[in-house]
């Protein structure tokens, strides 16, 4: 991470929070509701356009409408894919995924600076969990499985750069500090403990809580260190112990496509 001058964090927080950003739902199977975001740069210039890809991208009509984080921008010189706000609620999850499988396969990083945070957001990634503190630009591996909460509030805001890599780049990564002191380990998770959350999501859903059996399901990720993919199997495990093969099915086709796992 390379750390940012203070008071140029609180002027990017300002025009983050007073922007009038058309803020859009997208990727709704990754998340729970309540993750949200407007682009700063893209291939359209059009701050609604939330759907990321390969592109030289441009400025879009918001990031006109802040200088501070369009000089930023400029200053760093990196070769931009796209750059967003991203601002998840309290209670809210983005689930378990993989990024940029559907992309081209080209060497690219991502870039989050924190504008708006709190010591209940944190992401989740190799067992461990890592609250993004403000100040800084955190460099992320988008393509091991991750996962992001905002547990307690208030909205969780970050500005996210998927950039290609290049010289610029580089120089930005060899000045930057190791992250792996802000990566707290999660406890493991027991087979026993696996199995009563599975009976507890059974009961709920035999009240007729599908939904909700789901999610606790789910959201086991953020609190326990779990192989990959576990959430999404126990649920594949719950609708099957039910007898419903269809929802089965769905679930283990959802595993693959948001850990992009190779179907034979």
């Amino acid at each position: 991470m390379d750390r940012l001058d203070a008071s140029l964090v609180e002027r990017l927080r300002h025009e983050a929070l007073t922007a009038p950003a058309p803020w859009k739902a997208a990727y709704g199977d990754y998340q729970s509701g309540g993750w949200w975001t407007t682009s700063l740069m893209n291939a359209s210039g059009d701050a609604s356009d939330v759907q990321i890809g390969d592109c030289a991208a441009r400025p879009t009509d918001l990031l006109a409408q802040m200088p501070a984080t369009a000089a930023l921008l400029s200053e760093l010189s990196l070769s931009y894919m796209w750059v967003r706000l991203a601002r998840l609620e309290a209670n809210a999850f983005l689930w378990e995924h993989r990024d940029y499988d559907e992309l081209e396969r080209v060497e690219r990083h991502r870039l989050h600076i924190p504008l708006h945070t709190n010591s209940s957001a944190f992401l989740v990634t190799g067992g461990a969990k890592v609250h993004m503190r403000g100040g800084h630009i955190w460099r992320l591996t988008p393509t091991f499985p991750h996962g992001v909460c905002n547990l307690l509030g208030p909205d969780r805001i970050h500005l996210i750069a998927d950039v290609y890599a290049d010289d610029a780049y580089q120089d930005l990564a060899e000045r930057s500090q190791p992250q792996s002191a802000a990566a707290e380990p999660l406890p493991p998770a027991s087979q026993a403990e696996l199995a009563d959350k599975l009976a507890a999501a059974r009961r709920l859903a035999d009240l007729g809580y599908v939904d909700a059996a789901e999610q606790l399901l789910l959201r086991l990720f953020y609190f326990v260190a779990l192989p990959e993919g576990t959430g999404y199997d126990l649920i594949t495990d719950l609708h099957t112990a039910l007898g419903d093969i269809e929802a089965a099915d769905r679930w283990r086709a959802a595993r693959d496509k948001l850990l992009a796992r190779t179907v034979c």
